[in-house]
């Protein structure tokens, strides 16, 4: 199938409150404070950094560790990870001035991929390239289990009423296991995506799954429905990097490489994509495709490219499928092919978008969101972290590297 480019929607532009200077590599990282006006940034040059909000306004460094190694992540009781394949607990002090090393954990035999902190359960869950994830407890510093998964792992995310960990892989794969206090068990995995899963986020509330892939879709997995419900979400032109769900305006807010911020509607009824319908010939003209020799033949007619309706699935030719419109609810915020019967039958109130852009203006690698303020933390390869409020538009920059 040929691949489709599709021109982003007009976005607004951020306006810019504060910059900051002093990264000298990659942001990996960027997690906001909780309760404090305030930032922890991890990154590539091995420096973990503490932002404070000053008098001024201004955001400045507050301290800073240096890794003995390449750092990659941070989390929320302030872990680092280094590529000696081992993470870092520290322990802030009050004032934001002091970090003190903890505790290390030695975990996984090549480089360090995501590290989850689960406050409640007392656990630090992490994934490596090694393709394997381990728990420990944060308490002891004791590793309590690990599972080997058939791809390098790029995605963590941890259900605590439950105990079920969601991890996604390079493969495109997502493995749900139960985890007891020093074993685990398999319970199912699922795979929807053609490129390997780079993002997960879970709804305890809706319990519902998204997962985000570098085939630049996005996958609502229905897990607590228990009728196996998938829908897609189409809306990137590039890899998706992050994905964050604010509950109380039930929006699912995802990132892609390339710097663009879609905020989607989760308060409407979705659909699901049809299969597509396998046939020798088109389902509306009954024109022959080009593998279809016999009835080429017995027909002497050229046989023509297979298509298929992005709203019935049906096999159709180019000709019968020569239009083209938007179908929001399942999922299809860009224009996609579809028959001329459907597009016929698709009303202006279906093809009302669910979903707005934005673009952030730089290459992003990680995103948080912080919900309680609506503040949407973004990191990326320009060296820099923007923070923006996140309800309907993405309309300020707290940090800038210029």
């Amino acid at each position: 199938m040929a691949a489709e480019i599709h021109p982003r929607p007009q976005t607004r532009k951020p306006v810019l409150l504060s910059k900051i200077e002093g990264f000298q590599d990659v942001v990996n990282t960027a997690v906001i404070i909780p309760k404090e006006d305030g930032v922890i940034s991890v990154s590539q040059d091995r420096t973990i950094r503490v932002w404070l909000k000053r008098d001024s306004g201004q955001y400045w460094p507050s301290v800073f560790h240096t890794m003995p190694g390449e750092s990659s992540q941070n989390r929320s009781k302030h872990y680092g990870t280094s590529r000696r394949f081992s993470y870092q607990e520290f322990v802030l002090s009050e004032d934001y001035n002091q970090m003190t090393p903890a505790r290390t954990y030695q975990a996984h035999q090549v480089g360090v991929t995501v590290v989850l902190f689960v406050l409640e359960m007392e656990w630090v869950l992490s994934t490596g390239q090694d393709k394997s994830f381990t728990w420990h407890c944060s308490e002891s510093g004791q590793q309590l289990g690990i599972y080997r998964t058939t791809a390098w792992v790029s995605g963590l995310q941890f259900d605590v009423e439950t105990r079920h960990a969601f991890v996604g892989d390079h493969s495109g794969q997502v493995t749900i296991l139960k985890l007891e206090q020093d074993n685990c068990s398999l319970v199912t995995t699922f795979k929807g995506h053609t490129g390997n899963v780079t993002a997960l986020c879970w709804d305890p509330v809706q319990r519902v799954l998204f997962s985000g892939s570098s085939d630049h879709s996005i996958i609502m997995w229905d897990i607590g429905g228990r009728k196996g419900t998938a829908i897609e979400l189409q809306g990137h032109n590039d890899k998706v990097q992050g994905l964050c769900y604010a509950p109380h305006t039930r929006q699912l807010i995802s990132c892609g490489s390339d710097g663009g911020i879609v905020i989607w509607n989760m308060d409407v009824t979705r659909q699901e994509t049809p299969e597509w319908l396998d046939s020798d010939s088109c389902q509306k003209c009954e024109q022959p495709f080009f593998w279809n020799f016999k009835q080429m033949w017995d027909s002497k007619k050229i046989g023509l490219r297979q298509h298929h309706c992005r709203k019935c699935g049906q096999a159709v030719c180019g000709k019968c499928s020569s239009k083209r419109s938007t179908i929001p609810l399942m999922g299809f915020e860009f224009e996609v092919r579809v028959c001329d019967s459907c597009h016929g039958s698709i009303t202006d109130e279906e093809r009302a978008p669910t979903a707005t852009f934005h673009d952030s203006k730089h290459s992003i690698i990680h995103m948080q969101y912080e919900p309680t303020r609506g503040w949407l933390l973004t990191s990326g390869t320009d060296k820099i972290i923007k923070a923006s409020t996140c309800s309907h538009s993405i309309v300020s920059v707290l940090f800038d590297r210029d």
